[in-house]
């Protein structure tokens, strides 16, 4: 078994018994959205999908992109990226920003009507002329051709994530724009040679989002939890077509069945 996934744990699992609040990520939240099968499998029985790897390069390009914007915050400037697009905008300065970026703690929020402890990491915060904070997201990738909207089907995910975070900042009292920005570094493969360094173009993607799923969203996963009856797949999942698939190819073969 691979040392990065134990299939099964006994931690972090919600318990309806349990008078704390549970603690639920943004990620887990789009879980829920993607199927509801695999998100009881892993909040309540403890049964996780198999993680992806990390992309450390996408990693490196967050923290220096953080880097970048930090040293404009502590000098009061914009970025000429956010000048180029004519964005009402600067860093927003925050005594909760560093915070806010952590993963296990992030802008949290305790939905007391069911005892959800929600919870996600921005990546920046701007804010603009009327005092509104925009909830800012990068993203990195290399592919051919620019990118200037977001216009793929899985790319509501993104969009997604968003407005959960619009959400948050929101229930903890703070004014939110309606609109936010991605920050869109793609990686550029046009060069003669490597030669030990990797280009990116940067573009400026602006998504108007529109938060009123989340609430219903929320109250949905609590009943998901408290239920004592796994919920149908999504049609779509892929991890449960392929958990079925291989339950009805071993059912077929002599000996004990071992899924």
């Amino acid at each position: 078994m691979s040392d990065y996934y134990n299939p099964q744990r006994t931690r972090n699992l919600y318990d309806p018994a349990n008078s704390k609040p549970f603690k639920l990520s943004r990620s887990k939240i789009e879980l829920f959205m993607d199927c509801p099968k695999c998100f009881y499998l892993d909040r309540r029985l403890g049964v996780g999908r198999p993680p992806g790897f990390p992309f450390a390069l996408n990693s490196a390009v967050d923290a220096l992109l953080k880097k970048e914007f930090d040293l404009l915050r502590k000098e009061k400037r914009s970025h000429p990226l956010i000048e180029k697009y004519n964005i009402d905008a600067m860093p927003a300065e925050h005594e909760k920003l560093d915070e806010w970026r952590e993963n296990f703690k992030g802008v949290q929020f305790l939905h007391e009507k069911t005892n959800l402890l929600l919870h996600g990491a921005i990546d920046d915060l701007w804010i603009n002329s009327a005092n509104e904070y925009i909830v800012v997201d990068y993203k990195s990738t290399s592919k051919d051709g620019d990118i200037v909207v977001l216009d793929k089907d899985w790319q509501i995910t993104y969009k997604r994530q968003m407005e959960i975070y619009q959400w948050l900042l929101r229930n903890n009292g703070f004014k939110v724009s309606d609109t936010g920005y991605f920050v869109y570094c793609n990686g550029r493969t046009d060069a003669e040679k490597f030669d030990g360094k990797l280009e990116f173009d940067l573009t400026i993607i602006g998504h108007k989002g529109s938060d009123g799923w989340v609430e219903d969203t929320v109250r949905a996963i609590r009943a998901c939890l408290d239920g004592d009856v796994i919920p149908p797949a999504a049609e779509t999942c892929d991890y449960c077509a392929y958990r079925e698939a291989a339950f009805k190819a071993a059912e077929g073969t002599v000996g004990k069945v071992n899924i």
